[in-house]
């Protein structure tokens, strides 16, 4: 006989048992609670050893946030700030990587002196498989909850439509770049804003840093400058809020919206 995956309230909340079949009850650690009826789960092997229990829920449709200007952002995403807002509102980089680096390169140390074949090279591995591991935990909570703050208060959410893979070819930022996981935001951003009624746009993003955000013109710079000084209008603000602007602009533009709410003054 046949049962869906049943769950089971355990001594603490965050405990439950899990009903699977031809398996039957299993103890599982929720990393969150469960919103919806569940449709479907994956189960899946790390290679620290722990197993992974992904549910896919089902919600009932939420209502449409009203399309008004101050419902609608623009993200640019980076590595001094994780991102910046188009109404200047700035989430600081957790370097979740660069914060275990010393700890990642002294258990690799340790493992470039075992012996191949060994249980203490065994050993090691999983060490450094675990570091890798909450890594990899801590940028996808970072990421879900950014997410879930922008499509709670926002009904567009544009960001650059950027080429990650050609930029990680740079090998002076490839390091910082995997660390902070720009395609990981964009992809949970995307799929909640699609259950929660809200829309995210991707946009062209030459140029959107260079532009003017209030007179429009290109102001030539280096990647090193971290100030927009437009020597046409005058304006100077931080020039990743600068781009911020633009990427609104252009999330405005590509639903036929067009709008300077959004220029500084």
């Amino acid at each position: 006989m046949t049962r869906s995956p049943i769950l089971r309230k355990g001594s603490r909340s965050i405990l439950e048992r899990m009903y699977l079949s031809k398996i039957g009850d299993i103890k599982i650690k929720l990393h969150r609670p469960i919103e919806g009826k569940i449709k479907r789960l994956t189960v899946r092997w790390a290679a620290t050893g722990k197993w992974y229990v992904c549910f896919s829920v089902g919600q009932e449709d939420l209502p449409k946030p009203p399309w008004k200007d101050g419902s609608l952002v623009g993200v640019d995403v980076g590595l001094e700030s994780f991102a910046t807002l188009s109404n200047g509102e700035k989430i600081a980089n957790p370097r979740f990587f660069r914060e275990e680096e010393h700890e990642l390169a002294r258990v690799q140390r340790i493992l470039s002196r075992a012996p191949k074949g060994t249980p203490e090279r065994k050993k090691v591995l999983e060490i450094v498989e675990r570091v890798h591991e909450r890594i990899a935990n801590k940028r996808y909570e970072f990421a879900h909850q950014i997410s879930n703050q922008l499509v709670n208060r926002y009904g567009l959410i544009a960001f650059e439509d950027l080429n990650i893979k050609g930029m990680m070819q740079n090998h002076n930022l490839a390091k910082s770049i995997g660390d902070v996981a720009w395609n990981m935001l964009v992809t949970l951003t995307s799929y909640k804003a699609a259950s929660a009624g809200s829309m995210v746009v991707l946009v062209d993003p030459r140029n959107t840093s260079k532009m003017c955000s209030r007179c429009g013109i290109l102001v030539q710079k280096d990647l090193s400058e971290r100030v927009h000084n437009c020597t046409q209008c005058g304006l100077s603000i931080d020039g990743d809020w600068n781009a911020a602007i633009n990427i609104h602009r252009l999330g405005l533009q590509s639903v036929g919206i067009q709008s300077v709410q959004a220029r500084p003054l």
